[in-house]
């Protein structure tokens, strides 16, 4: 038995509390199947030899785009595309967080973090790709074979017919086929990786129909059919199921759907459509429930599995075998709750892992990947009312055209809502400008036994005000499996109450069962939306205990701390403010910032990125039934005006004055 096997053997016999034996057998029937497959392997000294015996036969390629399809792409989403491919004319693309500037000649096994690189030649399923002496960051290595930078490339090519941009595709498309032979090296690992492979590649052939090299690097190039099919033989082969599935199952059954289609050119392209199609159908009505929460409970991934579901739907429309209506109704709730759950500058809650999955990239890569998704929801689906307004894109028009019709969906809701109970997500907010955006968390962590990408986050409350978060969820900066975090208990609502002016969210939480005397966390948050205050009271529930209790600031907003009160600005924020923060009284409160030892007062934009935040950290002892409250009061008025004012004085006044703005704060305070 190889190490990696060896590894995922004792994984999976030692973590018994989260895998059923029934995950555990379809494990170990994998790893069979796995070992069986070996014998197929494909080294890169025998690739001449399979190429070539790919038969010599007429195909075509006949999904195409309609002759106007360039023209509808709007020239705002256009300029920043073409400066886009432009930089990776250059070598330079950006990879979860890390800018690469080697990718004239890219190297498919680097980490551009740490410089090594991942294991090339080994039988895929050997590798274990936990361990970093093997792999390095994987996530940076699977990221660039994704070939979503290509897809940018392709596109560029069919808004300008500039022959650079396609014949850098076509010389990334040879390298790696090339490099990466089947079951060779880690870019064959994981399905997922390949599900969005073929998306990427079903688009570049399709963007390139017009380019005069086309059929060359696609229909008669014995690698390029070769590599299509292996990537659609192991989907077939090696499906995700149990914990390994949702947005990895969704991924792999849209990307198998997708080629399937686009290329009809093999015996089993049939059996694979009707196979994809169904197992695609069955994870989206699966793992969406019915108001339009991914299961997952992910909203980082929502965008991703938005983008799958409707580039899949959309090519199984174009090649004549249309999913369900029951499918598009289900993906058009998903895109309606991504809309309801938007701060006002269309920021999502941050309460779970992302490394910036896109189901297909045809724009220049935004911060804000949900404005795109949105846009390209509208144009298939079309928008309600309360919808944010959101410009049409690359993405959005390309696909649309495809697409040739919008599917008209009955029950959606006429009013944004603000609680998704059977998600247990509910939103208390502000009306107008400067909204008060609070997403309250009374949901399980994640689904299933390993909770997926959730984080530990019961009962947690998430404030922003005019987009600027406030009390902020830390992000991922990195993300994994196992320890004291995994969950098994879940929070849940009590109640929600609206009475105008006023508010309230109750839910309780027993994730201390285990301690003895067992405890009951019981959580309250009050908006009073007239004086622009939230209230959060905590109470524990079965007995006295030690505690500690956190506040995490968004990384814009400067505390100081004054025993029993914080208080907070953001003047250097798109929408500058300030407020109070008042403490429990009994409480130690200390104030953290940027700590190494131990990790305190950090925050993560995204994958690999990391900044510096403010927490705040009350520790002592808390009486069974006592309150604990926190009154957070942003401030109108005269000094709000000065924060405002601020802003204009460091873009219009001298660097001494610009310098003193900050005293005249605190001094104002």
């Amino acid at each position: 038995m190889s190490t990696a096997a060896a590894s995922r053997l004792d994984r999976y016999l030692h973590f018994p509390a989260w895998m059923s034996l029934a995950h555990i057998a379809w494990q170990l029937r994998n790893q069979v199947v796995r070992a069986a497959w070996s014998r197929r392997q494909v080294t890169r000294h025998q690739l001449a030899r399979a190429a070539a015996a790919v038969s010599a036969r007429e195909l075509a390629f006949t999904t195409v785009l309609p002759p106007d399809t360039a023209a509808r792409v709007p020239e705002e989403a256009s300029k920043p595309l073409l400066e886009a491919a432009d930089r990776l004319m250059r070598g330079e693309w950006e990879t979860l967080g890390m800018l690469r500037t080697d990718l004239e000649r890219p190297d498919w096994f680097r980490d551009p973090v740490s410089g090594r690189r991942s294991a090339q030649d080994p039988y895929a399923f050997r590798i274990d790709h936990r361990c970093e002496d093997q792999v390095s960051n994987l996530k940076q290595v699977w990221e660039l074979s994704r070939l979503q930078h290509l897809t940018v490339l392709a596109t560029a090519w069919f808004l300008t017919h500039d022959e650079r941009y396609a014949r850098r595709v076509a010389d990334h498309l040879h390298s790696w086929w090339q490099e990466n032979p089947f079951l060779s090296g880690v870019n064959w690992i994981s399905g997922i990786e390949l599900g969005i492979r073929l998306i990427s590649l079903a688009w570049i052939r399709r963007l390139l129909n017009d380019w005069p090299g086309v059929t060359n690097l696609f229909e008669r190039d014995g690698l390029a059919l070769r590599q299509i099919r292996w990537h659609q033989q192991y989907l077939a082969a090696f499906p995700s199921r149990r914990s390994s599935a949702h947005k990895h199952a969704i991924a792999e059954a849209a990307g198998q759907l997708v080629a399937s289609c686009a290329f009809p050119w093999f015996r089993e392209s049939e059996r694979w459509r009707r196979k994809s199609a169904r197992l695609l159908e069955r994870e989206l009505i699966g793992n969406i429930i019915p108001s339009g929460i991914s299961r997952e409970l992910a909203s980082n991934y929502q965008c991703f599995i938005v983008e799958l579901g409707f580039v899949a739907a959309v090519e199984a429309d174009a090649s004549g075998h249309p999913l369900r209506s029951a499918t598009w109704a289900r993906l058009c709730a998903l895109a309606d709750s991504a809309a309801a759950l938007v701060d006002e500058r269309l920021r999502p809650p941050c309460r779970d892992d992302s490394d910036e999955g896109r189901g297909l990239l045809l724009d220049a890569p935004t911060p804000n990947r949900r404005i795109s998704m949105l846009a390209l929801a509208e144009a298939l689906v079309g928008r309600q009312d309360w919808w944010p307004r959101t410009p049409a894109n690359a993405a959005s028009s390309i696909v649309g055209a495809l697409a040739d019709r919008r599917h008209q969906i009955g029950g959606r809701p006429s009013r944004r809502p603000s609680r998704f109970a059977d998600a247990g997500i509910t939103l208390l907010r502000t009306n107008g400008e400067n909204e008060i955006w609070c997403r309250c968390d009374g949901a399980p962590p994640g689904c299933r036994s390993i909770a997926a990408h959730a984080h530990a986050d019961a009962l947690s409350v998430e404030v922003r005000y005019a987009g600027v978060d406030i009390l902020a969820d830390l992000g991922a900066f990195c993300y994994g499996e196992g320890g004291p975090f995994r969950r098994h208990t879940h929070a849940s609502e009590i109640e929600v109450l609206d009475y105008g002016d006023i508010v309230r969210w109750t839910a309780k939480h027993d994730g201390c069962g285990s301690l003895y005397p067992s405890v009951v966390h019981r959580r309250s948050v009050f908006l009073d939306r007239a004086s622009r205050s939230i209230d959060i009271i905590d109470q524990i529930d079965g007995g006295s205990r030690d505690i500690r209790l956190a506040f995490r600031l968004g990384p814009e907003v400067r505390a100081e701390l004054e025993q029993f009160c914080a208080v907070l600005d953001w003047p250097t924020a798109s929408t500058p403010g300030t407020a109070r923060l008042e403490l429990q009284p009994g409480l130690q409160w200390s104030l953290h910032r940027g700590e190494i030892d131990p990790i305190l007062g950090w925050y993560s934009h995204g994958l690999g990125r990391l900044a510096p935040a403010a927490m705040l950290l009350g520790c002592g002892h808390c009486a069974t039934g006592v309150p604990l409250t926190t009154r957070l009061e942003f401030q109108v008025g005269d000094l709000a005006k000065l924060a405002v004012s601020q802003q204009a004085i460091s873009r219009t006044a001298s660097t001494a004055s610009a310098d003193r703005a900050p005293e005249i704060l605190t001094e104002a305070r």
